[in-house]
C-alpha cells in the first residue's frame, strides 16, 4: 500500500510538471515569434461578401445589444448580410423580432430564423442556418460579444491575399473584468490563453484552433472540413481541428479586439468550464489518433495540439495529489531537495499570465493583484470540471447538452436561470475539510514541506462552498422578490 501510495504520488506530480514544463516550452516559442507582425491589407475593390451570424438562446439581457452591435459594422451595406439565429424558448424571440423588423424596414439585410428545436443546440443552429447564408464569409458573434465597428475591415482582408487561408481568430476583449474580483480574476487566464498561447500556435504553426466566436470563417474551408458537427459540446474546437488536418491555414490577430462580458456568477462560470473541460476531452478523443498520425503536421505540432486538448485533465491531477497528501503525512513523508525540479517545471504556466498581462496592458503589475485570486477559483474549479471530463470519457456515445453561459448584460439584479441544487458542493465541502485537516496534521509533524498546497486548497474549496451558499441564498431571495411583486393582494 505504502508504494502504491508513493507510485500514485509522483504519477501525479509528474503530469503537473510536464503541463508545467508545456507553459515553459509556450514561453520560448512566444519569445522566438513575438516580433512577427501581420498589418492589415486593404480591402479589396469590390468587397467579398459576408454574412454575421449570432446564434443566440434565451438571451433576453443582451440579445438587443448584440444586433445593435451587428448592425453597426462598418461594411458595405449591399455585400454584408445578418443572421440572428434563435433557439430561445422565453421572452427573447420577442424582443429580437422586434428590433430584426425595425432595421429591415431601414434597408439592413437582416433576417431572424426562429428554431423550435433546439436539435444539436449551438452547433445545430449554425449548421441550420448555413444554406441561407449569402456570404462568401461567415463571422461569428455570441450573445456577450460587442466586436469594434471596424472589425470586418480589420479581418476580411486578409483573406484576399492568402488562398490558403481558412480562419481569422481575433482576440477576446472584456466589457467587465474591473466589475468584480471573479471577473477580473476570469480576464487574467483568458488573456493568458489569447495572448500568449493562440498567438504561438498561430505563429509556430501549431494547430490554431477557433475559439468559437470572434472570427471568421471563409465558407469554402468551413464546409470542406465537414461543417459543424453536434456530437461535441466544444463545436469550435471540432471543426478548426478538422480544417488544420485539412490543411488550411488559420490567422491569429491579438492586435484585432473583440470585446466580450465575463460571467458574473460563480455558477454561470462553472458551467462554462466545465463545458470547455467536457469539449476538450471530447475532441481529444475524437482526433487524438489522426493528430496523432496526421503526416502533414511537425511533430511538436502535433504534440501542442494533445496537449492542449488534455490541459483540463490536471483538475484530477490536483484532486489525487491533494487526496493523497494526509496519507504521506501518516507515512512521515518528507519533502526533498531534489523535489525542487517539479517546482521548477511549475514555474512556466505563472510565468505565461505574467508575461500575457505585461504584453496586453501597461498597468499589468496593478492587474496581477487578482493572481491569487484566479489560482484559487482555478483549484476550486478542479472537481467540477474533473466530473465533466469523466463524463465525457465514460459517456462517449452518448448525446451530451451545450449549456450556455448567462450573460446579464447591465442587469445584475435580475435571476439569470433556474438555479438547481448541485451535489458537488458536499464534494467541495469534503475536500476542503480534508484539506484543513492536511493542515493540522502537517503543523502537528512539523512537516512545512505540504503546507503552502495544502492551505491554497483548504481556502479554494472553503470559497467555493461559501460563494456558492451566498449564490443561492441570493437567487433565492431575488425569485421571492419577484413573486411578491406579481402576486396579487388577497
Amino acid at each position: 500500500m505504502n508504494q502504491l501510495i508513493l507510485v500514485l504520488y509522483f504519477f501525479a506530480l509528474t503530469g503537473l510538471a510536464l503541463y508545467g514544463l508545456f507553459g515553459l516550452l509556450t514561453v520560448v516559442l512566444y519569445l522566438r515569434h513575438r516580433h512577427a507582425t501581420f498589418p492589415t491589407p486593404p480591402l479589396p475593390a469590390e468587397p467579398p461578401c459576408v454574412t454575421v451570424q449570432l446564434p443566440i438562446f434565451n438571451e433576453p439581457f443582451v440579445v438587443e445589444r448584440l444586433i445593435h452591435t451587428a448592425v453597426s459594422l462598418h461594411y458595405p451595406p449591399k455585400k454584408l448580410q445578418i443572421q440572428v439565429i434563435d433557439d430561445s424558448t422565453d421572452g427573447t424571440t420577442e424582443r429580437a423580432a422586434r428590433w430584426v423588423a425595425y432595421y429591415k424596414e431601414r434597408g439592413v439585410n437582416i433576417c431572424l430564423l426562429h428554431r423550435s428545436q433546439r436539435d444539436g443546440f449551438k452547433a445545430g443552429a449554425l449548421a441550420s442556418a448555413l444554406p441561407q447564408a449569402t456570404g462568401e464569409f461567415i463571422a461569428i458573434f455570441d450573445a456577450d460579444f460587442q466586436p469594434q465597428p471596424d472589425f470586418l475591415q480589420q479581418t476580411i482582408p486578409h483573406f484576399a491575399t492568402n488562398p490558403a487561408l481558412g480562419m481569422v481568430q481575433t482576440r477576446w476583449g472584456h466589457l467587465n473584468d474591473g466589475r468584480f474580483p471573479l471577473t477580473a480574476a476570469q480576464a487574467i487566464a483568458l488573456d493568458k490563453h489569447f495572448a500568449m498561447e493562440q498567438t504561438v500556435r498561430h505563429r509556430a504553426n501549431l494547430f490554431p484552433k477557433f475559439n468559437g466566436a470572434g472570427g471568421v470563417w471563409r465558407r469554402s474551408c468551413l464546409e470542406d472540413a465537414g461543417g459543424w458537427h453536434t456530437d461535441t459540446v466544444c463545436e469550435d474546437m471540432c471543426l478548426s481541428t478538422r480544417a488544420v488536418l485539412r490543411q488550411w491555414e488559420c490567422l491569429f490577430l491579438n492586435e484585432v479586439q473583440s470585446p466580450a462580458e465575463l460571467p458574473t456568477t460563480l455558477s454561470a462560470y462553472k458551467s462554462q468550464q466545465a463545458r470547455w473541460s467536457k469539449g476538450s476531452s471530447q475532441c481529444l478523443l475524437k482526433y487524438g489518433r489522426s493528430i496523432t498520425t496526421t503526416p502533414h503536421h511537425t511533430l511538436l505540432a502535433r504534440f501542442y495540439a494533445l496537449v492542449s486538448m488534455s490541459a483540463y485533465t490536471t483538475n484530477l491531477l490536483l484532486i489525487l495529489l491533494l487526496l493523497l497528501q494526509i496519507p504521506l503525512l501518516l507515512l512521515n513523508f518528507r519533502f526533498s531537495s531534489w523535489m525542487l525540479l517539479f517546482s521548477v517545471a511549475g514555474i512556466g504556466q505563472p510565468l505565461l499570465f505574467v508575461m500575457s498581462q505585461r504584453v496586453l496592458y501597461k498597468d499589468w503589475l496593478w492587474r496581477l493583484r487578482h493572481f491569487p485570486t484566479m489560482v484559487l477559483i482555478a483549484i476550486g474549479l478542479a472537481p467540477s470540471n474533473g466530473r465533466a471530463i469523466l463524463q465525457a470519457l465514460l459517456s462517449r456515445q452518448q448525446a451530451h447538452e451545450f449549456v450556455r453561459t448567462p450573460k446579464q448584460g447591465n442587469h445584475a439584479s435580475s435571476p439569470l436561470f433556474e438555479l438547481s441544487f448541485d451535489w458537488l458542493i458536499f464534494v467541495e465541502a469534503g475536500l476542503a475539510l480534508y484539506a484543513w485537516a492536511g493542515v493540522a496534521l502537517a503543523l502537528r509533524q512539523h512537516n512545512y514541506g505540504p503546507l503552502f498546497f495544502l492551505g491554497s486548497c483548504a481556502l479554494a474549496y472553503s470559497g467555493m462552498v461559501a460563494l456558492n451558499m451566498r449564490e443561492w441564498r441570493w437567487h433565492l431571495k431575488q425569485e421571492h422578490r419577484q413573486e411578491t411583486a406579481v402576486s396579487p393582494l388577497p
